[in-house]
This record gives C-alpha cells, structure tokens and sequence, in this order.
C-alpha cells in the first residue's frame, strides 16, 4: 500500500520513530544487545526499511482529526507499533521466513531462541510505552481503557494466529466464512484499536468513538484483502516479501474462494496440486489459472472495495471537523486497493 509522502506524514512517522527511540534504548551494557536486536528489526539501526508505520499513522491521524494536532497521542502510536512488530518477530518463526523488508530476519540473523526474546521484549516494551500517557496528564481511567483495548486486541490476535496456522496445516473445514474470522482477529482487529485508541485519546464521546471503531475495522479488513490480492497477483516491490503467495501454498482468500467455487474438475486438479510438495513454476501457473478461472480474484477485489467504502462511510460518519489530519485518513484509505 503507498502512503502519502506529505510533509505532514513524514512528520508523523519521525514523531512515532523518536517516541519508539525512546523506549528501545536501554541502559545496562549487559543487556545492549536485545535493544540492539530491537532497532534492527523494527528498522531503526539504519541498517535497512523501518515499513510504513501505518498502524500508528491511522492512531494518529484519529486522534489529530479530532484535537487538531498529534503529539500528546504519540506513547499510544509507539505501543500499537511495538505491539505490532512483536507478532512480526513471532510470525517469522512460526513461518520460517528468512527475509523481511529485503533483509534477514531476526532468527535467521540470531536463532529462534534470542528472536522469542526480544519479540517478548517488543511486547513487554509496548506496555512501557502505554504507562507515558499518565506521565503526559491523560486520566488513569483513559490509561486503563486503553491497556483494557490493547489486551484483548492481543488476545484476538493470537486467535487470529492460531487460525491462520490451523489452516495452513488443514484442507478440511476450511471457508470463506472462517477466513473472514480469521482475519477480523489477526489484522482487522489491530488496525481497529489503533484508531479507536486515538478516538478514545480524544474524545469522551462514545458514538464518535463506535464510528471510528467502526471505520478502522473495515479499513483492516479491506487492507488485508489487497494483501491477499498483491500476494499473488502483485509485484514483488510492492510487499517487500515473496512475489507470489502461491508458492508457499499460503490460503489466502483468493485460494479458498477457489476451493469453494472452482469446477469439479478445477478442484480436484487444486487439491491435488495442494497436496504435492514443492511446487514448480508450472504448477505455480496453473494454480494461478485456476484461481482466475473461478473468480477469485475479482471476487476478492470486490470485497476489499466493498470494505474500502464502509471504511470511507463510518469516517464521513464520525463528523469530525479537522481537514488536513481528515484528508490523510481519506488518502491513505483510497490507496488500499492497489493491486
């Protein structure tokens, strides 16, 4: 997904960099080098892409629609990203990826056990970074909501990852409706609660609160699904990981649509391609084919433009009245779809 590179971004994300600074310094010379490991993965070392902040960007941006400006909301946008980059550490492992953003990961660089670490300390350290908001005036009850929000927004996130690794290693059961779920809990719901914290930051109202709620749940979902879409569809430059998804047998959206949809003979021919190991170039395009031929790529773009709209209605719902910080929101959601 491209963001914007308005002065008014690049601010937001160096703010949110200096604030995450802040916290994955460390002062023990014993323990240098698991906030070392910290800055290298999170990009901050100058060794390679720190990503597109785009989780705290949306915080942000919430908040400032609301208030008119950013600052205050910036511990709240350090733990959403930390928080978010420790479930990358982890996700790592649990796939086996050796590459992130064109660079090793952390437990190719370091091992499995130093790379639990310090997605722990990633953790751990998002937490730190909540408790600055009472240090910047905020009501312990609104620190409270906001840890409340956090934890069980984790909570649905390891469901969302126990999902998505009980389907990768099961045919049976598998459904449209039950990758929905999956992906409600495992990106819907963080994007979701980043821009609720930033509502929540701002505002006592609870109707506006619900709407951006609401308008960030859409805008997860609909995130995901150009994901899916640039997975195997998509340039390699684009995701900053593998060209195509199909490969790795990775069952995305478009593949179980296809599961469910595709001829009898397409799916039998899907199954048992499925089924086999490595996959070869020509198997790779044929699954492709398949896919095209059932539908499922428009199918997926269709519902990752449907959501991408109920995204841009709950945010004309909220009734802010702040345009730049409104402008951004709108520009980063109309860049969803891009594949």
């Amino acid at each position: 997904m491209a963001l914007t590179t308005s002065p008014d971004i690049a601010q937001l994300i160096a703010d949110t960099e200096a604030e995450i600074l802040r916290i994955v310094q460390g002062s023990d010379p014993a323990t240098a080098g698991v906030y070392e490991m910290c800055r290298y993965h999170l990009g901050l070392d100058g060794s390679g892409s720190t990503g597109k902040r785009m989780r705290p960007l949306l915080g942000l941006l919430a908040y400032a629609s609301i208030t008119g400006d950013h600052r205050r909301a910036l511990p709240g946008a350090a733990a959403v990203e930390l928080g978010h980059n420790f479930s990358l550490v982890h996700d790592d492992i649990e796939d086996e990826d050796r590459e992130r953003r064109h660079r090793p990961t952390l437990w190719a660089l370091h091992g499995v056990p130093q790379a639990i670490n310090t997605g722990d300390m990633l953790f751990s350290l998002s937490r730190i970074a909540l408790h600055r908001l009472t240090d910047l005036g905020f009501p312990d009850r609104t620190v409270l909501r906001l840890m409340r929000l956090y934890d069980e927004t984790c909570v649905a996130l390891c469901e969302g990852q126990y999902l998505d690794i009980w389907m990768a290693e099961h045919d049976d059961g598998l459904s449209v409706e039950l990758y929905f779920d999956m992906i409600g809990r495992k990106t819907a719901a963080l994007i979701s609660a980043s821009i609720e914290a930033g509502a929540v930051l701002a505002t006592d109202d609870e109707a506006v609160i619900d709407r951006y709620r609401a308008f960030g749940w859409d805008l997860g979902i609909a995130f995901q699904l150009n994901d899916d879409l640039l997975g195997i569809w998509g340039p390699e430059r684009a995701t900053g990981k593998e060209a195509s998804d199909v490969p790795r047998k990775k069952k995305t959206l478009p593949v179980i649509y296809a599961f469910e949809h595709a001829t009898p003979a397409d799916r039998e021919r899907l199954v048992a391609l499925y089924a086999n190991g490595r996959l070869v170039a020509e198997q790779t395009a044929e699954i492709v084919e398949i896919l095209e031929r059932a539908g499922a790529r428009a199918y997926t773009r269709d519902q990752a433009r449907l959501h991408r709209d109920r995204a841009l209605s709950a945010l004309d719902a909220t009734g802010t009245i702040q345009p730049e910080p409104r402008a951004r929101l709108e520009e980063i959601i109309t860049s969803v779809i891009s594949a």
